[in-house]
């Protein structure tokens, strides 16, 4: 039971993670109309790095020379990598709203996520093909589509 518990668990925190990224996304891109788009984008970083160095300070306090060990070294950018996802956010959630934007970033999550799947990407553990799948993001995409349709 105790594998049950941990997929529930892994369910809920990533069902979080979309409501925190629409929150945000939400969040960021009002900053960006009051401001502009690299100030806002600066503002989150820099916030971003703050909680994470308090929390480091609390919690962890490992070693930021293990940073240099790590390898492959370019896993390393995925912070630059984040500065570009909060950009593509604002500017997506600003041009077709929060509902449109997210169901577009979801559904290129998805296939993204399953193609490094597929291939065996970036050091991940290489999946199988699968119709299940294939016919899952089907469904996603027509979903995106029936959510597009409007009536004339």
């Amino acid at each position: 039971m105790q594998k049950g518990n941990e997929i529930m668990i892994g369910i809920l925190i990533a069902i979080l993670s979309g409501i925190l990224m629409s929150v945000q996304g939400v969040f960021n891109t009002d900053v960006t109309k009051q401001s502009s788009l690299w100030v806002a984008n600066s503002w989150v970083q820099f916030t971003a790095l703050a909680v994470c160095l308090v929390a480091w300070g609390i919690t962890d306090r490992s070693s930021f020379a293990a940073l240099w060990k790590v390898q492959p070294k370019y896993v390393l950018i995925g912070g630059i990598i984040g500065a570009f996802i909060t950009l593509t956010v604002v500017k997506s959630m600003h041009t077709l709203g929060p509902a449109q934007a997210v169901l577009f970033i979801v559904i290129a999550q998805m296939i993204s996520a399953y193609v490094i799947e597929l291939f065996g990407l970036f050091g991940t553990e290489k999946a199988d093909w699968s119709v299940q799948k294939l016919i899952g993001m089907a469904v996603a995409v027509a979903g995106v589509i029936l959510f597009q349709w409007e009536r004339t």
